[in-house]
């Protein structure tokens, strides 16, 4: 049985994740790799391809290697580096991101959310962790509509409003 407090913020970060699939899932695939300013070598403006596999990197990071102290596996520098042909890598990884927090999360006792975990060199709180994920994740799907609306010569994408997704 999931914690209330736990099923609250996998119901945010599930829902960050599916606004981000849900943009995966319009685009045409030469809109992917696209960055805005393709000038710079120093990613300042990343493309939505990158904008997604790092936000499932940081999560990755977060809440499975951090919280769920699963072995570190995550490349960092590699997110940054990615391109894509089509979704179909991108989507994956998101839903392979979305099992393991889903059974990190719903294996949290009062004890986890109340603690601490060790973080490279620092202990960081449980749930400071977890409110960065659904930060992180928020910026970046930010920067992403804001990418796709420069990609479209202004024009906003279709995004639903927050109460539109309340359960």
């Amino acid at each position: 049985m999931i914690l209330p407090e736990a099923a609250a913020y996998l119901e945010r970060i599930d829902d960050l994740r599916g606004q981000i699939d849900a943009i995966l899932q319009t685009l045409p695939p030469e809109a992917l790799n696209w960055r805005p300013d393709e000038g710079s070598d120093d990613h300042a403006m990343n493309s939505v391809a990158v904008l997604a596999m790092h936000a499932a990197g940081a999560e990755h990071f977060w809440l499975g290697e951090v919280i769920g102290q699963m072995p570190a596996t995550r490349n960092r520098d590699s997110e940054f580096e990615t391109t894509v042909e089509d979704t179909a890598v991108l989507r994956q990884t998101l839903q392979k991101v979305a099992n393991q927090t889903r059974t990190i999360l719903e294996s949290l006792t009062q004890t986890d959310l109340d603690g601490t975990r060790r973080a490279r060199d620092r202990d960081v709180p449980v749930r400071w962790a977890i409110l960065h994920v659904i930060d992180h994740t928020a910026l970046h799907l930010g920067h992403m509509q804001i990418t796709i609306q420069l990609w479209q010569g202004g024009q906003a994408i279709d995004a639903p409003r927050w109460f539109q997704r309340l359960k």
